[in-house]
């Protein structure tokens, strides 16, 4: 079984910039596609970025292509989430999600592992 946890989340002006962090416990943490998800109050849970199990291949939703960056560091189970120029739409819990395949999906369905979820909050 996986275990992630998020961190990093918190309160910023519009314009400024986070860093999430999602620590992995297993052995075979490589092997997985991890994902971002996030959700707004009142909305559905909806995909932000994905990253297959080596490091490329990554993909994002539309309203943050340009602005956020997933990575990750396999030597330290580790995926990272870099958000640039944020914008009050952007507020949402944000999740940490671990696939059982090697590429990243936009499905939740496709996770297996899930986080518990850090709050991120931009002020206008």
């Amino acid at each position: 079984q996986v275990q992630l946890v998020e961190s990093g989340g918190g309160l910023v002006q519009a314009g400024g910039s986070l860093r999430l962090s999602c620590a992995a416990s297993g052995r075979t943490f490589s092997s997985y596609a991890m994902g971002w998800f996030r959700q707004a109050p009142g909305k559905e849970r909806e995909f932000v970025a994905g990253i297959r199990s080596s490091g490329g291949n990554t993909y994002y939703a539309d309203y943050v292509k340009g602005r956020f960056t997933i990575s990750r560091d396999n030597a330290k189970n580790t995926v990272y989430l870099q958000m640039n120029s944020l914008k009050p739409e952007d507020t949402a819990v944000y999740y940490c999600a671990a696939s059982q395949f090697e590429q990243a999906t936009t499905r939740a369905p496709m996770y297996k592992y899930w986080g518990p979820g850090t709050q991120v909050i931009v002020s206008s």
